[in-house]
């Protein structure tokens, strides 16, 4: 199972309205210089909308926040997987592999890509990135 592993963090960002103040946000973000390396919405409480932003520079993101007023809270760890066999049984390992070792993740998504690869962001205790990154290299 050839896997390329990153540790990141991400920030959540809960804004009021929807598409149009989405759209503002991550106009902002741009605004900042901040690449996003990964990024998820969910609805929440009322007319609000969650974003979590995996940055690939927090500092630039943090730092852009601070200067325009925008709360938001982490940073949280997470890894970014990238598997490059997309076969039957590719995830029931990984998370075979992480059960085995005792690691919880908190959440995880991922997407199949059109040339045979996927990509998986597992939500993780801090303290557990290290062993989640050795479990799975090995």
């Amino acid at each position: 199972m050839a896997l390329d592993l990153k540790r990141v963090e991400y920030y959540n960002i809960t804004v009021d309205g929807h598409a149009g103040e989405g759209s503002k946000l991550l106009a902002a973000v741009a605004g900042f210089g901040v690449n996003l390396l990964a990024f998820r919405t969910v609805a929440a409480e009322g007319v609000r909308t969650r974003f979590s932003l995996f940055p690939d520079d927090g500092l630039k993101l943090r730092v852009g926040a601070e200067k325009t007023g925008l709360y938001m809270e982490g940073p949280y760890a997470a890894l970014l997987l990238k598997g490059y066999d997309d076969e039957a049984g590719a995830l029931a390992d990984i998370y075979g592999k992480l059960s085995q070792a005792g690691v919880g993740v908190y959440e995880s998504s991922g997407i199949a890509n059109i040339k045979g690869g996927y990509g998986v962001v597992l939500y993780l205790p801090q303290e557990d990135c290290e062993k989640v990154v050795a479990v799975l290299k090995s």
